[in-house]
């Protein structure tokens, strides 16, 4: 089936099953890379990183009724809160598998934020909430999310860019002159082509494969958060709720952000229907069952988001592929070498492809949104949610320590942006009045077409 700008898929049945197993394999390549990376970064399971982030991915889509073709992976949010509770932890005499259950705890009590804010969306509806986060917010959030993350994909492309090129150069082609099924799965070809290129020239070591078991169990009982209260150490676990639980005001902006990248992409107003409730109940409740076993806080990808917005295939059924085959997968120690031998310039290539993407859509978002930037509050509220993003990203180590909290860069950019735009003069922004500019300019077509 050829597939044009003008016509997106919405339901990929219509495609057969084959070619839906193969969309739903490239969705769980895009992720992939970024969720085992938090694992690897802060010594928690790769194996229950992948099973709950299947499972937090299905319990979001029964959440939202099944509407949101979002895929919820491991966020990078709260690494900063791991590694802080567990050098606490580990200066106290405790060994890092001891230390991280306590971190996991702050990380439920997080979770337990987003039903705080989801309840002020079902109390006061989103009209009244969402004057907070309006489209001057939001849209350069979700530019600085994909900007944020550009200085990864740089770091992994330099290991080798002729590896990382072929991805992106087979990305790229697929994408603009493919045709059929090739024209809808430009990421997993380009990881492919870029993998089997690297092996061909020696650069993939496959011991670790041959080593590695067919089946095992994804985590252990003792490196969960129920393991800690065995014997508390009660001041350790106020530490981490401290240290942690701020960091979910940044996490909830960022899915409020996600919200309106996927909405924008989609031409589907998600915000009304299933509503931001309904979304973050989802997503807290994702990331506090996570948390619980061992596994690293959920957050919604924008690398899915990506891969929407390049194939133009909006079904959530291949968002639900794609977590099957991660909760499948979790449990088979060889699958997670195959993928561990992966050339690191090919996560990079296809890396610095998604995140540009990510920061596309939020640009999408403020010109669809129609944002006056001859407006000097509109102006000053953009300026310094960039700057302060991407400054505390690559200037301060990605992180501004505040007693026991350490704040991300898009933290404090998501905070200031928020604040600035209640106190500054001069807001005009009314969720809900103009229903083609809440998301795309596709949306009023769309709506129209299915009347």
């Amino acid at each position: 089936m050829v597939q044009t700008n003008q016509e997106p898929i919405r339901d990929a049945r219509v495609l057969g099953v084959g070619k839906m197993g193969v969309l739903g394999l490239q969705h769980l390549f895009a992720m992939f890379g970024a969720t085992v990376l938090v694992p690897v970064l802060t010594g928690l399971s790769v194996s229950a990183t992948l099973l709950f982030a299947g499972l937090g991915t299905l319990i979001f889509h029964l959440m939202t009724k099944l509407k949101v073709p979002a895929f919820l992976g491991s966020s990078f949010a709260f690494i900063g809160g791991y590694v802080a509770i567990s050098e606490m932890g580990m200066a106290k005499g405790l060994t890092l598998a001891q230390s991280l259950p306590y971190a996991c705890i702050g990380v439920f009590t997080a979770g337990l934020m987003y039903f705080v804010l989801a309840g002020l969306f079902a109390a006061f509806g989103p009209k009244k909430v969402m004057r907070f986060f309006p489209p001057i917010v939001t849209g350069p959030i979700i530019i600085a999310i994909g900007l944020s993350l550009s200085g990864s994909a740089i770091t992994n492309c330099s290991q080798n860019w002729w590896i990382a090129l072929v991805a992106i150069l087979v990305i790229i082609v697929c994408n603009i002159w493919g045709r059929g099924m090739i024209k809808i799965v430009p990421i997993l070809l380009g990881v492919v082509v870029s993998y089997v290129v690297a092996a061909c020239f020696g650069m993939v070591d496959f011991g670790p494969v041959r080593d590695a078991a067919w089946i095992g169990v994804p985590f252990q009982m003792e490196n969960t958060a129920f393991a800690v209260f065995k014997n508390p150490d009660w001041g350790l676990v106020a530490a981490a709720v401290i240290a942690i639980l701020p960091i979910s005001l940044a996490t909830m902006v960022e899915h409020i952000g996600d919200m309106c990248a996927i909405s924008s992409t989609t031409g589907e107003n998600y915000l009304e229907d299933p509503g931001l409730h309904r979304t973050l109940m989802g997503d807290g409740l994702a990331t506090m069952l996570a948390s619980l076993f061992g596994a690293p806080a959920n957050t919604t990808y924008g690398e899915n988001t990506g891969v929407l917005n390049l194939t133009r295939v909006y079904d959530p059924r291949m968002i639900r592929l794609a977590a099957c085959f991660a909760i499948i997968l979790s449990f088979c120690p060889k699958f997670s070498a195959i993928i561990n031998t992966m050339p690191v310039a090919t996560i990079g290539g296809v890396s610095l492809v998604l995140y540009g993407m990510i920061s596309a859509v939020g640009v999408r978002n403020v010109v669809e949104n129609r944002v006056d930037f001859t407006a000097s509050r509109n102006v000053i509220v953009a300026a310094l949610i960039l700057v302060l993003a991407i400054g505390i990203k690559y200037g301060a180590g990605d992180a501004i320590s505040i007693g026991f909290t350490s704040l991300s860069g898009l933290a404090v950019a998501a905070l200031a942006g928020i604040i600035l735009n209640a106190i500054l003069p001069g807001k005009d922004y009314e969720f809900g009045k103009n229903e083609q500019g809440d998301t795309s300019v596709d949306f009023e077509v769309n709506r129209v077409k299915k009347k």
